[in-house]
């Protein structure tokens, strides 16, 4: 049997604790009265929250109403993005993602980007640079039955190797918390996509940027603090999700 090699991220200090009380939080959210039955408003709210923290992370101002048309790239973008992790797009999506992660990460961009650029070339389509290709490629081969640590790991993971990496030409940021949601959904954390760990990550901008920037360093223990802050926004998460579910009683 290969090694898995993620396992050693639950020994760097406060990662399994952390993982451990994520998937806790969210799984009590999701046993909610409320959600038991009416997890689809639920979900279409904490995707209308996400992408307006997501496109704020990335430097998006102002608030914006329902009935408003969204005139910012990047927060239209964004919208897109979390309405497609929000039913039954989410279905379709979590197929693509478990059969072939690059192709959903391809989707995710075309939704992300297509206001942000005009040139179809890289659209939905990484850099073509030799690492970049070699490191998807690796991600892509873990997700894919690579791992067996907690899911909130995983998710860590993909998040903070996608700011890293910066695949894309534009929209990573975006695109890289969006495959975090991905990662929740497909592997049984967070199902129906109810948490919202963007708000937590946008009131603590700077320690999500330094953390973010710690990870593509590699240290160990730069690596155990994102996937702390990013556990740490799973369970606040999921605060803001009990909090949606509370209001709709």
């Amino acid at each position: 049997m290969s090694r898995d090699p993620l396992a050693g991220l639950l020994h760097l200090p406060g990662v399994a604790a952390a993982a451990a009380s994520a998937t806790d939080a969210i799984a009590a959210v999701h046993r909610h009265p409320v959600n038991l039955r009416g997890w689809l408003e639920s979900s279409t709210e904490a995707s209308w929250r996400a992408a307006h923290s997501s496109a704020a992370i990335d430097g998006v101002t102002g608030a914006l109403r329902r009935d408003e048309q969204v005139d910012d790239p990047v927060l239209a973008g964004a919208l897109r993005v979390s309405l497609a992790l929000t039913g039954d797009s989410l279905d379709q999506l979590v197929g693509v993602w478990t059969r072939a992660p690059l192709q959903a990460l391809a989707k995710l961009h075309l939704l992300a980007a297509t206001d942000l650029t005009d040139d179809p070339d890289v659209i939905g389509r990484p850099r073509a640079d030799d690492e970049v290709s070699e490191r998807l490629d690796l991600l892509a081969q873990l997700v894919t039955g690579g791992t067996r640590v907690p899911a909130a790991v995983v998710a860590g993971v993909v998040h903070g190797e996608l700011l890293a990496l910066a695949p894309f030409a534009v929209a990573n940021g975006v695109v890289a918390r969006a495959a975090a949601r991905l990662v929740s959904a497909a592997t049984g954390l967070d199902p129906h996509t109810l948490a919202v760990p963007e708000v937590t990550w946008l009131r603590r901008i700077d320690d999500y940027r330094f953390a973010a920037e710690g990870f593509a360093s590699g240290s160990p223990d730069a690596v155990a603090a994102w996937l702390i802050l990013h556990c740490e926004g799973l369970v606040a998460g999921a605060t803001e999700a009990r909090s949606i579910a509370d209001a709709r009683r």
